[in-house]
């Protein structure tokens, strides 16, 4: 192919790419060792009471932003460096922590709290979504033809449900006198508060991600299954092979580039988990990196937002990602390599 076809066809996603990707990461990147905040001044302010003969009057100073000819609060951006990764990771707070010996109090510590539930989120629910959507998968394949097609329509509607509806859908289920908390509380015969306590809502998070994005691991799985050489599953049931036995040495093995592509996509979405904070409401009990994120991008009551430490919190979420991905990107790596030799 020659370099001006060749450039015509990727010259355009190329500069979208700087545009829209590139770009906007450099400025973050940039922004957190910045710090912008509004420029203030001490003034003098004499408040009265009402009244004629017993009016008092007292003169306080008072500190208040500058503004400028437009009314606008007057800024002034400096040089930081490392400041705000600090004050996101609280690394005293950590220290003290360890040096008291209690381990605990790190976690409450907001990012070092988003951190671990991000975790425990991501790690969580990606073999159980893996597993869910193959078991779904071989399940479906080995259905009788005329009963495929429907299987596999409502296997999708999970899938397909807007996340944050799907999440308000699951808590309203749940919440009060939910449909599944009336059940519950009547078959144990006591009273059930799923919102009250940590770990319930992290369950039923769990159970929401999964039910949500292993239709995705099943339609890959199910689109693999029919690749699958028939022969080669002949002549295992042909040599004794039980049904464990062919998923074990046949079919997880052909599956395998496409386990690794649907874990990479899960690892990449569940880490910037953000949906299910919202529509569970868990922000009192459970918040997420990406929460954690747009947190200090919320306005305070005088209107500023935590640009720097949004910038920095943004770029320790991206590392985690990159961590996490940098396993599965080698394994894909070492396989292409071994193909090609």
């Amino acid at each position: 192919m020659k370099f001006k076809t060749f450039s015509a066809f990727v010259g355009p996603s190329v500069i979208m790419m700087l545009l829209f990707i590139a770009a906007p990461l450099v400025s973050v990147f940039v922004q957190s060792f910045y710090l912008t905040q509004p420029i203030f001044e001490t003034v003098e302010v004499e408040t009265c009471t009402p009244g004629f003969l017993t009016q008092t009057c007292v003169t306080e100073l008072k500190t208040k932003p500058i503004l400028d000819d437009n009314g606008k609060i007057i800024t002034q951006t400096e040089f930081v460096g490392l400041q705000s990764y600090q004050n996101v990771l609280e690394l005293d707070r950590v220290g003290d922590a360890f040096s008291s010996g209690r381990l605990g109090d790190i976690l409450t510590i907001d990012f070092w709290k988003a951190l671990r539930f991000t975790l425990t989120f991501t790690l969580i629910t990606l073999p159980i979504a893996l597993v869910v959507g193959l078991g779904v998968a071989v399940a479906v394949d080995s259905a009788v033809k005329a009963l495929r097609g429907p299987i596999i329509f409502i296997s999708l509607l999970p899938f397909i449900i807007t996340p944050v509806i799907g999440a308000l859908a699951i808590r309203w289920l749940f919440i009060g006198d939910g449909i599944m908390t009336a059940f519950l509380e009547n078959w144990l015969q006591r009273d059930i508060s799923m919102f009250a306590q940590g770990w319930t809502i992290e369950l039923l998070m769990l159970f929401y991600r999964v039910w949500h994005v292993a239709p995705f691991a099943f339609v890959v799985f199910y689109a693999g299954l029919q690749t699958v050489n028939k022969d080669t599953l002949e002549s295992a049931i042909v040599d004794g092979a039980s049904r464990i036995e062919r998923l074990r040495y046949v079919i997880i093995p052909h599956l395998m580039p496409l386990i690794v592509f649907v874990a990479l996509i899960h690892l990449m979405d569940s880490y910037r988990v953000f949906e299910e904070v919202i529509g569970f409401s868990s922000q009192a009990h459970v918040i997420s990196l990406q929460w954690l994120t747009y947190d200090f991008l919320a306005p305070d009551d005088s209107g500023n937002r935590s640009i720097s430490r949004a910038s920095a919190s943004a770029m320790l979420t991206m590392i985690g990602i990159v961590l996490l991905l940098m396993p599965l990107v080698r394994k894909t790596w070492r396989d292409h390599k071994g193909g090609e030799s």
